[in-house]
């Protein structure tokens, strides 16, 4: 193999790890926050199984990302649940991860975090596609070296909810900005609406503050009942 073409595919490569590293975090957040409610053994394997699966539908939805980013309500329905997991965990956040309602069993938890990662990643995945100048085994390479760096990051991210409870009231503040960026910018959103961005900046802290008063409106329900 030419020099060159060792010397590019090293580039490329480096080029796919750094964008999906740097694009992880919003992902390991919501992961971590998923799983919350998961006693320590089973919050591992929703974790891993959970970022395997999401991965490879990454890939697939990497091959196919031009179409994906001009389908309407995609971003729309996945801001939505987006939103909607970080008022589920502030509703449980008065009850310690053990003691956590019966809903937060294994199989949902890698539900939610399959779901949440595959419609957070809809913008992410143009970048690294771009990046991979359309070769798989490079798409497929850069989004599987990212695994390891998501899972240490959800584990210690929900490690840390557990000591700090505030963590649990930022995590979801940071997911409303998401969901909210998320919805508004959906094409069917975007072309009925063309909303400017200070219009994006309102929405954003809109969905933020709404999430954090529903959540503690709901928590102190579940600690009254």
């Amino acid at each position: 193999m030419p020099a060159a073409t060792v010397y590019r595919l090293l580039i490329d490569g480096l080029s796919i790890i750094l964008i999906d590293l740097l694009l992880a975090g919003d992902n390991a957040l919501v992961i971590a926050m998923a799983v919350r409610g998961l006693a320590e053994p089973q919050r591992r394997i929703a974790i891993i199984f959970g970022s395997l699966a999401a991965v490879v539908l990454r890939v697939a939805l990497t091959l196919a990302a031009a179409r994906l980013l001009g389908m309407e309500f995609v971003k729309l329905l996945g801001g939505v649940f987006v939103i909607w997991i970080a008022v589920k965990v502030l509703t449980d956040a008065s009850s310690p991860p053990a003691a956590a309602p019966a809903r937060h069993h294994l199989l949902q938890a890698i539900w939610f975090i399959v779901v949440a990662d595959i419609t957070m990643s809809v913008d992410n995945v143009l970048a690294v596609a771009g990046a991979a100048r359309g070769s798989v085994p490079l798409i497929i390479f850069g989004l599987g070296v990212s695994i390891p760096f998501v899972v240490f990051s959800s584990n210690l991210i929900a490690a840390l909810m557990d000591r700090y409870s505030v963590i649990v009231y930022l995590g979801a503040a940071i997911l409303g900005k998401v969901g909210g960026e998320m919805v508004f910018t959906d094409p069917f959103v975007t072309r009925m609406l063309h909303p400017s961005a200070l219009f994006l900046y309102a929405a954003e802290g809109l969905s933020i503050v709404g999430i954090l008063a529903v959540g503690k409106l709901l928590s102190q329900r579940s600690r009254d009942a």
